[in-house]
């Protein structure tokens, strides 16, 4: 799960982008919960049965979840998540200690390697870490200059792979959300030249602003909602700097998140030109900051936010400048993705992936008393599962048709750097890759009647899991804060822009025992008190029989879409479906 603690390793801290994951799937059970009946799942049919027949099927499916076992899987996240692994950050020895089990505990089941004779896929990643604690100093207008403090006031940053970065007097242009998007006819930079300039920018889209259904998506946050999209616009634009206003609705996130996310080492891909087209500096303000930075420039803030949302909306220009220096440190290293794979019985160069993401956030020096970040539900407990569904596959007495491989990826809370790597340069082509399953956070609290599905609709994938979970009298659950694009927010998301179909489901909320609200108390305890804490931690009283079920539910979809001679696409109207319409034709 993406949402980051000020993390430092043991040689070197990591701290990440923003994502969720995890996070997603445990807020997901916060909201729109006041019935505590279980809604059925809209337009979910039940696909043809695979190309095995029925009792074959039955036999093979009741002989790998027969392997799938709460010990093994206990003692899976026990160790993972110990404090000997350090948090199991990319770089460093925590890393070592979690790659050598995962490729371990494949090979003790029989899996092949799948990159080669490998079980790893390097990952060349590059870190950016200030040394410095830089001000940002706002110029002009009325009054003083204005000097936010790092940390409390603003978080800024470079992604420009480089020693030393900043601003000077940079002319500083609200452009409202920051979007430019044609299909739209939206262009929040029409009329401006923002080239060396910085930009001032609103979090989220204005869909979610007037919760109009007929602009953008309405509620449901769309790709230009997100940050990095801003962030990347932004640079497309020209602008020298780029700074987003926080607020924690739109956001969907606390300002602690950023200030714990974005400070420490930044991981990215290594940059073969250094990032030269990036801004110069990335950042966050408060929105108290906002407000006295406005007020400054002889603006209200909050007729800024309603003429935003407005079609047609022009950028202001603020009469202030800008300025600001950040010294970095810079460090590459090779981090790793783990792959196993079954090779398939009939056509095994057709894949079906099941994917988990291995990192946390390592150890933080700095802290007093605990200072490790042992990640035991994010995602210790992902990875766990995914080594149990590799154990229920290679139980097999015949493997299924098609490969099943088992990828556990790198730098997840680093900004989905992994799995962005492997879509790049997958072990096997995307085009051949049937689908896949992503696992961010196992249930912890026990059986539930439902699964949270974010991106409920958006292939036919889901008909698959709704047929499994119908048997287990079991219902599919639509993400039910849309509002935060936590579809875009996890590692499915870089092979889903790629085409491949991707589910990512979670656990329910509707505890089979205890109903609705015990299930939201639970969660809202793991958000409050463990999320990207060094409190994450396991714990033996963890009810594990709800992660014990969904596993099953996961072996069983794949099992069916393995043995399947279909290839489920994605939906009409969904993003991606022209992308593997034509990847599948050529």
């Amino acid at each position: 799960m993406k949402d980051n603690h000020r993390n430092q390793t043991i040689r070197r801290s990591i701290s990440k982008c923003f994502t969720f994951g995890t996070a997603a799937l445990v807020i997901a059970l916060l909201i729109g919960c006041g019935d505590e009946q279980s809604a059925k799942p809209a337009g979910i049919t039940t696909p043809p049965p695979p190309a095995s027949d029925g009792a074959g099927k039955a036999d093979s499916s009741a002989q790998g979840a027969a392997a799938i076992n709460e010990a093994d899987y206990r003692r899976h996240i026990e160790i993972l998540a110990s404090d000997e692994f350090g948090g199991r950050a990319p770089g460093s020895p925590g890393e070592t200690l979690t790659v050598d089990y995962l490729t371990r505990t494949f090979a003790d089941l029989g899996l092949e390697p799948a990159n080669g004779d490998s079980y790893t896929q390097d990952v060349p990643l590059t870190s950016v870490q200030l040394v410095n604690q830089p001000d940002l100093v706002f110029s002009g207008g009325e009054g003083e200059d204005l000097d936010l403090a790092y940390i409390t006031d603003q978080v800024i940053w470079t992604r420009q792979q480089v020693k030393a970065a900043g601003i000077k007097d940079s002319e500083l242009v609200f452009v409202g959300y920051g979007i430019n998007a044609p299909e739209r006819d939206w262009n929040d930079y029409a009329g401006i030249d923002v080239n060396g300039k910085t930009v001032v920018i609103l979090v989220n889209d204005p869909g979610y602003a007037t919760q109009d259904p007929e602009l953008f998506n309405g509620n449901a946050m769309t790709y230009y909602g997100r940050w990095d999209y801003k962030f990347d616009e932004a640079a497309r634009q020209g602008a020298a700097g780029a700074i987003m206003i926080h607020d924690t609705l739109p956001a969907a996130y606390p300002w602690s998140t950023v200030s714990n996310s974005w400070t420490g080492p930044q991981f990215d891909m290594v940059l073969p030109d250094k990032g030269a087209a990036l801004a110069s500096l990335e950042g966050w303000i408060t929105r108290d900051s906002a407000e006295t930075l406005f007020s400054k420039a002889g603006l209200d803030l909050e007729q800024m936010y309603a003429k935003a949302r407005q079609h047609g909306f022009s950028a202001v220009p603020m009469g202030l400048s800008a300025s600001a220096t950040l010294v970095n440190e810079i460090e590459t290293i090779n981090s790793k993705n783990v792959a196993a794979i079954l090779r398939g019985s009939v056509a095994p160069d057709e894949i079906f992936i099941y994917m988990a993401h291995w990192d946390h956030l390592g150890t933080d020096p700095t802290l007093e008393g605990d200072k490790i970040f042992n990640g035991a539900l994010d995602n210790a407990s992902g990875t766990a599962a995914l080594l149990e569904l590799a154990k229920a596959y290679s139980t097999l007495a015949k493997p299924p048709r098609r490969s099943v491989l088992f990828l556990a990826v790198t730098a997840e809370e680093q900004g989905l750097l992994g799995s962005l790597y492997y879509a790049a340069h997958p072990l096997f082509p995307l085009a051949d890759t049937v689908g896949g399953l992503n696992m961010d956070g196992m249930n912890n609290f026990g059986s539930t009647r439902d699964i949270t599905v974010v991106g409920l609709g958006m292939s036919e994938l889901d008909d698959f899991l709704a047929a499994a979970a119908a048997e287990k009298e079991r219902v599919l659950m639509a993400d039910r804060e849309a509002e935060k694009g936590y579809y875009y927010r996890s590692d499915h998301f870089e092979l889903a822009k790629k085409g491949v179909p991707m589910l990512y489901p979670g656990s329910g909320y509707d505890h089979r025992e205890k109903g609705v609200a015990y299930g939201m108390q639970k969660a809202q305890e793991y958000v409050a008190r463990n999320y990207h804490r060094v409190s994450d931690e396991y714990n033996f009283s963890w009810d594990v029989s709800g992660a014990l079920e969904d596993m099953n539910l996961y072996f069983r979809t794949g099992l069916d879409i393995a043995n399947s001679e279909q290839w489920p696409n994605w939906k009409e109207g969904t993003e991606f479906k022209a992308t593997r319409d034509a990847q599948r034709t050529d």
